[in-house]
């Protein structure tokens, strides 16, 4: 007869020491997940903001396909009806992949058809390599404030020799087709509906004409504001720091003056794609023409429409690691 009671009384005290074991099991979670800082996702839905770059890679093994396309000036001496507002005209087209090699660290490699505006660089026929590395990932619990991304890509023309001296085209030696870009992209996720990105750049052209720049900085700045659950609006602008004695040369010698590119654009999010809607004044889709060269200007509407269409394939079922 003493059995039962002695039953119910371990029965008792088994059940106040597994609730004793799952309070310890909480206190010691907590600080776990804390120490594991765990990064923010999609502070941009895809690589790219517009003309700049954003923070974001590929999933590891993950394959994007992306084609981007400018067309001409929708207004202007160029545009209007006669070019049915830059729609008969691209000033420049991409066609490319990035593949992740991990989470952090992807790859990248395509062709553009080149931007020339045929004063300070009649270059085009673009074929480059690219590659972006997530140096830091902003965290959820702030201990980590802001991400930052490596840029760097080379580019190579792939066009006949123009025998013409005072053209960048004018190529001696293999080396004076070749340019590249690096780049230090700052962004910060501050909610769900707001993202922005700082873009310390430098451009390195091997071969340029006249009076025109080998080594250039500039410094671009993007954004990404959310308005529907697909939908969100995104923008960009880069300020080149072109010296003052090179600005006066290209304006005095031909009236041509160099300006920064603006780009504004809607980004749309359907499943598997995401699709760019944008407006900007630059010709150039890669940076190595776009910075230093950017020749149109919104207030003589020399802007034009363009979009972006991607869409990643998974090639293993590990992706995500």
């Amino acid at each position: 007869m003493r059995t039962f009671p002695l039953l119910i009384l371990f029965v008792f005290v088994c059940s106040l020491s597994l609730m004793a074991q799952n309070d310890l099991s909480k206190m010691f979670d907590e600080p776990v997940q804390a120490k594991e800082h765990i990064p923010v996702t999609a502070t941009f839905k895809s690589p790219q903001i517009i003309n700049g770059q954003s923070n974001e890679t590929m999933h590891k093994h993950d394959l994007l396909f992306v084609v981007m396309h400018r067309f001409g000036d929708i207004a202007g001496s160029y545009g209007g009806m006669q070019t049915f507002y830059g729609l008969d005209n691209s000033s420049d087209i991409l066609i490319g992949f990035d593949y992740g090699i991990s989470d952090r660290w992807s790859f990248g490699i395509g062709r553009t058809k080149g931007a020339p505006n045929g004063t300070n660089t009649s270059q085009k026929q673009l074929f480059y390599l690219k590659t972006k590395y997530r140096l830091l990932r902003q965290s959820i619990d702030n201990s980590i404030p802001f991400s930052v991304t490596l840029f760097g890509n080379s580019v190579t023309s792939g066009m006949d020799r123009l025998n013409l001296i005072t053209s960048d085209a004018d190529f001696q030696k293999f080396s004076d087709r070749m340019s590249s870009v690096t780049q230090v992209i700052i962004a910060r996720k501050f909610n769900d509906n707001f993202s922005l990105a700082l873009l310390p750049t430098y451009v390195r052209r091997n071969y340029v004409s006249y009076m025109d720049m080998n080594n250039l900085y500039g410094l671009g700045i993007g954004g990404r504001l959310k308005v529907t659950h697909r939908m969100t609006v995104v923008a960009d602008y880069f300020l080149s720091f072109r010296s003052q004695e090179s600005k006066d040369y290209f304006l005095q010698q031909s009236g041509f003056r160099f300006y920064n590119p603006l780009g504004i654009g809607l980004e749309m999010e359907t499943g598997g794609h995401v699709f760019n809607f944008i407006f900007t004044n630059s010709t150039a889709i890669l940076e190595n023409q776009f910075i230093p060269s950017t020749s149109s200007t919104w207030t003589k509407g020399g802007f034009r429409w363009g979009f972006s269409i991607s869409r990643t394939f998974t090639l293993s079922k590990k992706s995500g690691s």
